[in-house]
């Protein structure tokens, strides 16, 4: 419980602490040993005394004499005539103003009164054609209006005489001798000033020019106003006085000036007595309320902020300390006047206390504690840094401006928008903007709310076409429409989804292929590894004769052979796939090594039947390349020939060389039904016959064109119904 106690003192004490040391700041020097006579409120007091003593009492204006040295100028003779208009302008204005007076008159045959009016008339119309026909009378009637206004002024002024107290002066004027007194100046004062030589002179004004100005603004529709050349023109002599002014004491006695004095030493009390208070508030902050850390490492609360994203518990710190040290600036200037509001006033500075006084303290020095607890942790900073609401904000923007046609186009339309709502209430704070406001909506705010949602419901469609593709439903393509960066997304679509399209289709061309080798490869090597196991339990009978027992060894020896090949090649081409088959280049003649080849088959090319037709060049064809390897590459596409070639046709077998390149050419009439998709015959296992009734691995079109390839070459397949050819273009030098 005492925990508790000091946890919710602590905050209050903080703010009456530190209110009571910025108001000894503040208004030390204005109270701590001075009296009201010597505050700035005083001193304005007596400055507006001095303006009201000089133009009413020790300078005032006989506006008579003033007047008399008043003068007139052309520019205000005709601005008198032309105020009411020219004169044809005048004079029927006035024949207007009495036209229904008089023939009323006559209706009602009141000749005294049609004659007074006609009389008026007339009299207002001798004047107005003698304006424009006599100067002289003219000036009069200026001058007459002259003094009446100044006479208007100087009474207006000592109508608004600010002094509140009573003094007392003896003034003589040092150029004229004129002396100048009011009450007795010996008496006890409670203000004395001496004005002299050395003190300085009394300067007594005859007419303010802020009074004069006050009266123009304030007085009705006139063909001129006095100016201040009149007054210049008067010749109105700033009076120069020495003497003494004084506030007798008697003036304290009762009155505005004892009640000044009073609430200043009111005021002087509640500060002092504040001082003391916020004295021993700050005593107990170092002793009894110290603040401790833990009560606010640990709580629950903690936890929860714990959790804010560093930014937000930044601005949270900002907000909350620039709300408390406003509320201690405001108190420490308003201390001395609480004593003297109404007690109604307390309930509210009470809850101004609670609301930005206690609550904003403890919330800075909750928030004080936890950052710098979390700051000393190592990384924090770093971590939390990136982090943040500002960071993650300044993220979007580059973003949304990774684009900058469509980062330009948002921030435009989002500007347009902003404007268009502040011209919205603009229109109704000033009507006469509503045909621009109009305009700015017809051609620049309402294109730009068709461009929003017509690319807004672009974007929909764009969604909707995701969804779609999501589903797996990659037929229908999305329109293309401009050349906006939506266009551009969704031609990205639309190639994405022919990618994906094209992707579905390998992705099942390739499980058709992988389930076609497995089967493939089990078939091959099953079948030779059964016959083995068959002839060898054969052999297992000892009633087999010699004869018998060779014949099923050479079997069990063939089938081995051809096991032995079959996992050759698979090892051969996995080593290929792999990258880990290793090329020895030399300069090779393909001429020679297409020979070579050829030789190795003639017996068997001319068994089989078949008609080879071969077509080299008479000089040499050079190529790095690995010859062993090359080599392998021809005698697999030879052998392809001789097994699936239809007996009886040609096989036509062509080598020349076009700049730098080396090209080997093997045509065939295909013995099976081959089919329009060549490249699968590259696939691992994959026959000519799918009846599989030939012996091979099915991987010969497989290492010969990973060959080609690790060699730098291509190697290509066509077929034509049965015509079956390969071309292999390799560098030659």
């Amino acid at each position: 419980m005492r925990k508790y106690l000091k946890v919710s003192l602590w905050p209050a004490l903080v703010v009456i602490a530190i209110v009571g040391v910025l108001s000894a700041f503040y208004l030390g020097p204005k109270y701590v040993g001075k009296s009201w006579f010597e505050t700035d409120e005083f001193s304005w007091q007596l400055e507006s005394l001095y303006s009201d003593l000089s133009v009413n009492e020790l300078n005032s204006i006989d506006p008579d004499k003033a007047t008399k040295k008043f003068s007139v100028t052309e520019r205000e003779i005709e601005d008198y005539r032309n105020h009411y208009g020219t004169l044809p302008e005048q004079l029927d204005n006035i024949e207007r103003q009495y036209r229904t007076r008089i023939a009323e008159a006559k209706e009602n045959k009141n000749e005294t009164l049609l004659m007074a009016l006609v009389k008026e008339r007339n009299g207002k119309l001798d004047d107005i054609k003698e304006n424009f026909e006599n100067t002289e009378h003219v000036e009069q009637k200026i001058l007459k209006e002259k003094g009446r206004q100044l006479a208007a002024v100087l009474k207006q002024q000592s109508e608004n005489v600010a002094r509140n107290f009573a003094v007392n002066y003896d003034f003589t004027d040092v150029e004229t001798g004129e002396h100048f007194t009011k009450g007795d100046v010996s008496q006890p004062a409670a203000f004395k000033k001496e004005f002299n030589e050395v003190h300085g002179l009394f300067f007594a004004h005859s007419l303010t020019d802020a009074s004069l100005d006050q009266y123009v603004q304030s007085d009705a529709d006139v063909p001129f106003r006095l100016n201040h050349e009149d007054l210049q023109q008067a010749e109105i002599p700033l009076r120069k006085l020495k003497g003494t002014l004084t506030i007798p004491k008697a003036a304290l006695a009762g009155g505005a000036l004892q009640d000044n004095v009073r609430v200043f030493n009111g005021e002087k009390k509640m500060l002092y007595m504040s001082w003391l208070i916020a004295a021993m508030a700050i005593a107990a902050l170092f002793t009894a309320v110290k603040f401790k850390k833990e009560w606010v490492i640990g709580t629950k609360e903690s936890a929860a902020y714990r959790k804010w994203k560093f930014d937000v518990q930044i601005a949270g710190l900002f907000f909350a300390a620039t709300v408390f040290l406003l509320y201690v600036q405001s108190a420490a200037n308003t201390i001395p006047y609480a004593g003297l509001r109404h007690p109604s006033y307390y309930t509210m500075n009470l809850i101004e206390f609670m609301l930005f006084g206690y609550l904003p303290a403890g919330l800075v020095a909750f928030q004080l504690v936890n950052l710098t607890e979390q700051i000393k942790q190592p990384g924090y900073l770093d971590r939390a840094l990136k982090d943040t609401f500002a960071v993650s904000l300044a993220r979007n923007i580059r973003d949304l401006f990774s684009n900058w046609k469509l980062g330009t186009q948002f921030l435009l339309l989002l500007v347009i928008f902003f404007l268009a709502g502040i011209g919205f209430v603009g229109m109704f704070l000033a009507p006469e903007l509503a045909v621009v406001y109009a305009f700015c909506v017809v051609f620049i705010a309402l294109p730009a709310l068709i461009l929003f949602v017509r690319r807004g419901a672009y974007l929909n469609r764009l969604f909707a076409a995701t969804e779609a593709m999501a589903a797996g439903q990659l037929t229908q393509g999305i329109p293309v429409i401009g050349r906006s960066p939506l266009a551009k997304h969704a031609a990205n679509l639309n190639n994405l989804r022919d990618g994906v399209r094209v992707s579905v289709n390998e992705q099942a061309k390739s499980e058709r292929l992988k389930t076609e080798l497995i089967t493939n490869v089990s078939h091959d090597l099953r079948t030779p590894l059964t016959s083995i196991i068959t002839y060898t339990d054969l052999l297992k009978d000892d009633t087999l004769s010699a004869e018998e027992r060779t014949k099923y060894v050479g079997i069990i020896d063939q089938k081995s052979q051809r096991l032995k090949t079959l996992i050759e090649d698979l090892f051969e081409v996995s080593k290929m796939a792999s990258g880990n088959l290793e090329l020895v280049k030399q300069h090779v003649d393909l001429n020679q090594l297409m020979q070579q080849a050829l030789a190795e088959h003639a017996d068997d090319f001319t068994e089989s039947g078949l008609d080879v037709r071969i077509s080299l060049p008479e000089v040499p064809v050079y190529a790095l390349v690995d010859g062993q390897k090359l080599w392998r590459v021809l005698d697999n596409l030879l052998i392809n020939a001789l097994k699936y070639s239809l007996p009886g046709t040609r096989i036509y077998v062509n080598l020349q060389k076009s700049g730098n390149q080396a090209r080997i050419t093997m045509k065939n009439i295909a013995k099976y039904e081959i089919g329009d998709n060549t490249d699968e015959l590259f696939e691992r296992f994959k026959r000519g016959d799918e009846s599989r009734q030939t012996e091979g691995s099915g991987l010969g079109l497989a290492i010969a064109q990973s060959i080609v390839e690790l060699h730098g070459g291509r190697m290509d397949v066509e077929v034509d119904g049965d015509l079956f050819k390969v071309t292999i273009d390799i560098a030659a030098g």
